[in-house]
């Protein structure tokens, strides 16, 4: 029968700490299981990884190949059309509004807004200062009728 006084851990589930640097006995005394002297063993000593030994390390000497827009690529806060729906009634939509409602917090604040055309939206809202919208959102926009001031995409 199990029971609390009866309790054991799985075969294998606990092993003995391995005592460094602790006498002979242990098995680890002396150089503690780091050899003798050298940058290795000493405290906070080793090289980090990529280091050749002073030659010139593999990921320099190999040519860089290709174009990388990730310094360059536009991350956009995104809202979708169905959750506009719920909070908005008949008002204007712009970034302050969207702050105030609670759609953009932290780094969403300084983002360009991506407006997506997920879920349904039942009132003519306006949309000022928005920087892109896709073709779903917009045909959804339309429908309700509602209306896009600046920028169409």
């Amino acid at each position: 029968m199990l029971t609390l006084s009866t309790l054991k851990s799985p075969k294998g589930a606990h092993r003995n700490v391995k005592r460094i640097g602790r006498g002979q006995a242990s098995g680890q005394g002396r150089q503690a299981g780091k050899g003798h002297k050298g940058q290795k063993a000493r405290s906070g000593g080793g090289v980090r990884p990529g280091f050749e030994s002073g030659h010139m390390p593999m990921y320099i000497k190999l040519p860089k190949r290709g174009f990388k827009n990730a310094p360059f690529k536009t991350v956009y806060a995104i809202i979708n059309v169905g959750d506009l729906n719920e909070r908005f009634d008949g008002i204007e939509v712009t970034r302050e509004s969207l702050t105030t409602q609670g759609f953009l917090n932290g780094i969403n604040k300084r983002r360009p807004i991506k407006i997506l055309g997920q879920g349904e939206l039942g009132k003519g809202l306006t949309f000022k200062g928005i920087a892109k919208f896709s073709k779903s959102a917009i045909t959804a926009i339309d429908a309700a009728k509602g209306s896009i001031e600046g920028k169409k995409e």
